[in-house]
C-alpha cells in the first residue's frame, strides 16, 4: 500500500525553502541587533522610521511584484534559492532561463524545477568562488590598480548589456512580434525619462513583464500570434 504521508519532491522543496528563507531573514536581522548588543549603540529610531517611510513602500511593491514575476520563470526551488542568494535579475534569472532553454523544458515541469534549481545553485557557487578569488587577488596582487585603469572602464560598462543582449537575441528571435512593443516602451522611457537610471531596474523589470503579457494577450486575441 502506498504511503500517503510520504513527502513528494515539491513538498520537500517548499519545506526546505521556507526554512532557509526564514533562517536567512533571521540572520540578516541578527547582525544589527548583535552590533547593538556588543557595542551598546542602538539605532536612531526617528531616522530609521523616516528612512523606511521614504523607501519602504517602493521595496514592498517591488518585492510583491518580483515574487509574482520571477516564480513562473524560475520555478519553486529556483525561486527559494534565488531570493536567498540575491542578484536575481542580473545573474540568477539569465542563468536559469539559459539552462531551461538549452534543456528545452518548462520551468513549471518537474524537469524544469530540477534544472532551474541546479543552474541557480551552480551560479551561486561560482559567484562565491569568483568573489573569494577576487578578494584574494586584490589582497596579494596589484590587480586592483590594473582593473581601475581608465582604459578598461568602457569594457566593464558593457558587461551587463552584453549579457542581456546575448539572452535577448536568443529569446527575441523565437517570437519577434511579442518583443517589439516592450522594447519600444523601454527605449522611450529610458531615453525620455532620465530619472529611470540603473537603480530603477528592480521596478522596470516587473513593469516590462506586465506590459508584455498584456500586449501578448492583445496580439493573441487579434490572431497575430
Amino acid at each position: 500500500m502506498k504511503n500517503k504521508n510520504k513527502l513528494t519532491y515539491m513538498d520537500t522543496v517548499h519545506r526546505d525553502g521556507t526554512i532557509w528563507n526564514i533562517g536567512m531573514m533571521l540572520l540578516l536581522l541578527a547582525f544589527p541587533f548583535a552590533v547593538w548588543i556588543i557595542f551598546g549603540e542602538g539605532p536612531d529610531w526617528q531616522g530609521l522610521g523616516l528612512g523606511l517611510l521614504a523607501t519602504g513602500p517602493m521595496y514592498w511593491a517591488v518585492g510583491v511584484v518580483e515574487v509574482i514575476t520571477f516564480i513562473p520563470m524560475l520555478g519553486a526551488g529556483g525561486s527559494y534559492l534565488s531570493f536567498v542568494t540575491g542578484n536575481i535579475s542580473n545573474l540568477k534569472l539569465p542563468c536559469a532561463i539559459n539552462a531551461l532553454e538549452n534543456a528545452k523544458v518548462d520551468a513549471k515541469s518537474e524537469e524544469g524545477e530540477v534544472i532551474s534549481t541546479i543552474a541557480i545553485a551552480v551560479s551561486s557557487i561560482v559567484t562565491t568562488l569568483i568573489v573569494a578569488l577576487g578578494v584574494l587577488l586584490i589582497a596579494v596582487t596589484p590587480i586592483s590598480k590594473i582593473l581601475e585603469e581608465e582604459a578598461l572602464k568602457p569594457a566593464f560598462d558593457q558587461m551587463l548589456p552584453a549579457l542581456f543582449g546575448a539572452l535577448g537575441v536568443a529569446l527575441i528571435s523565437k517570437n519577434w512580434k511579442i518583443a517589439i512593443a516592450p522594447i519600444a516602451l523601454m527605449l522611450v522611457l529610458f531615453v525620455f525619462v532620465p530619472a529611470l537610471n540603473s537603480g530603477m531596474v528592480g521596478i522596470m523589470v516587473p513593469v516590462g513583464v506586465i506590459f508584455t503579457i498584456a500586449f501578448s494577450r492583445l496580439l493573441y486575441k487579434k490572431g497575430i500570434i
